[in-house]
């Protein structure tokens, strides 16, 4: 079931999952037809600019993942399960055979090919799948934060405990991250972070529930593109490396340079060349 919301160069359709939930997703270019999911704590507009270079080459279906826009919320009985179904929804809509997934959006189009073979080839950067322990002891004050009205605190908490974070972050005193942040962090990024903070907590949770399933992964059948940034994490690098290993089908490149956030912004037309030549 579609609807179109407007005629544009980037036109906004909706479908709806398996539980009725209200899926949003733009649709723009020609070509195969290629599902791009972003993030956690992104919106759909993050990945404007790589959606916008895929374009010159793909029919690119940007969606906006449940909690964000126009599509539905989360629900109260939220699971990774259910964004895969999202996902599906969308590829029983626009019968695309390709998708791309950024971190949280990379991990769901992986669970997804786990036991369904409707994507020819994949590619993922620095999907959110956990090959080793992840860190929760920061979820419990972060959900107590957000309860009492403090985004701010509630972020601290989440980028200082979450194990992402630069070391020097992670060492400065909670109350004056929380002061700077507080200070500096007002643009239209932390506009559109912030009524994601829930959404977030929900999907790390999720992540973390992951644990122990690495082997599961190799299952997917699907040809894989596992994009890495240079300027990422060593701990996270480890991680990547497990799962290319467990991928039966697994491509790996490392993009000198780039960190966790380089399919987003001006690196955004990097990550689309490697996307492109990979999947065409």
């Amino acid at each position: 079931m579609s609807q179109n919301l407007q005629t544009s160069p980037a036109c906004r359709h909706t479908t709806l999952s398996a539980d009725g939930t209200p899926i949003s997703y733009r649709t723009m270019g020609d070509g195969p037809g290629l599902i791009l999911l972003g993030g956690a704590l992104r919106t759909s507009d993050d990945y404007v600019p790589l959606a916008s270079a895929l374009a010159a080459s793909f029919r690119v279906h940007l969606v906006e993942r449940r909690g964000r826009g126009a599509s539905g919320p989360q629900g109260p009985h939220y699971t990774l399960g259910k964004e895969v179904e999202d996902l599906l929804a969308v590829q029983s809509e626009t019968g695309a055979r390709l998708a791309f997934g950024h971190s949280y959006g990379g991990l769901v189009i992986l669970e997804a090919a786990r036991s369904y073979q409707g994507f020819d080839h994949i590619a993922v950067y620095e999907p959110g799948v956990p090959a080793a322990p992840v860190p929760t002891g920061w979820m419990g004050p972060y959900r107590e934060r957000l309860g009492a009205g403090d985004p701010y605190g509630a972020f601290v908490h989440f980028i200082q405990g979450a194990g992402g974070a630069p070391a020097f972050l992670a060492k400065l005193p909670y109350w004056y991250l929380r002061y700077a942040l507080r200070i500096g962090f007002r643009g239209p990024s932390w506009q559109r972070m912030r009524p994601l903070l829930e959404a977030n907590l929900a999907e790390h949770e999720q992540v973390a529930a992951q644990q122990g399933r690495l082997a599961g992964f190799g299952a997917v059948t699907a040809p894989v593109l596992l994009l890495c940034g240079g300027r990422s994490q060593q701990a996270s690098k480890a991680q990547f490396d497990a799962l290319r290993e467990t991928l039966p089908r697994a491509t790996q490149e490392t993009l000198d340079g780039l960190n966790h956030f380089g399919p987003e912004g001006k690196t955004a037309s990097v990550v689309a060349e490697r996307v492109r030549a990979f999947l065409l």
